[in-house]
């Protein structure tokens, strides 16, 4: 996605954003605050954005956003596990409704067996206690080309979480069994108009002289 679509997409979630009344912080590793930067790049983003956080280092993500030592010495860095641990911790210590978390590894060098180069672990969590995760495994296509891909999947769920969740669906109702109503028997209407004729007297006829 080329600089101007990216700046279009921070747009759209600052939009939303506003209209939703929703603030974000950014939890970012091999990004380095690049999703941070896309946001503030937009003119008036300061009442959407709280704060970012660069945790380049483990350290950094245990104190900064308090992820356990356990989380990182069992799963490593690069986990959807401690990309989890990152959003959260990012909504503990910042005054925020979102937070996005990426960690990864960019290349050229740092991949291990099972990690790959391109691998990036994605999360986002919601104050209402939504959390989202997603694996990508851009190749080695890349440092910068597997930055800037994160940055647009990271603003993607972004977009995504703050449209709030999806409303159940509802069932519909099942047809109530016709049941046909008894017909009355009804007198029949005389005809409007008509009027039954009272007879009367015939009148004296004169007797012949």
């Amino acid at each position: 996605m080329s600089g101007s679509a990216t700046r279009a997409l921070s747009r759209s979630l600052l939009d939303l954003c506003r209209m939703r009344k929703l603030t974000i912080a950014t939890a970012e590793s091999c990004t380095g605050g690049l999703v941070a930067g896309a946001l503030t790049d937009i003119p008036g983003s300061s009442d959407v954005i709280d704060r970012g956080f660069v945790t380049y280092s483990n350290e950094a993500k245990h104190q900064m956003l308090g992820v356990d030592t356990s989380t990182l010495e069992t799963f490593g860095a690069v986990s959807k596990e401690t990309a989890t641990a990152m959003a959260v911790g990012a909504l503990e210590h910042a005054d925020a409704d979102l937070a996005v978390a990426i960690t990864g590894i960019a290349g050229p060098g740092g991949a291990t067996p099972g990690k790959p180069v391109g691998l990036v672990h994605f999360a986002v969590a919601a104050r209402d206690g939504r959390i989202a995760h997603k694996e990508f495994r851009f190749g080695a296509v890349g440092r910068s080309n597997v930055r800037e891909q994160s940055v647009v999947e990271a603003l993607k769920m972004l977009m995504e979480m703050a449209r709030g969740p999806k409303p159940p669906v509802k069932k519909r109702p099942r047809a109530a069994a016709h049941t046909p109503h008894p017909r009355v028997s009804r007198t029949p209407r005389r005809t409007a108009g008509k009027r039954r004729r009272t007879s009367r007297p015939s009148s004296p006829r004169a007797s012949d002289s």
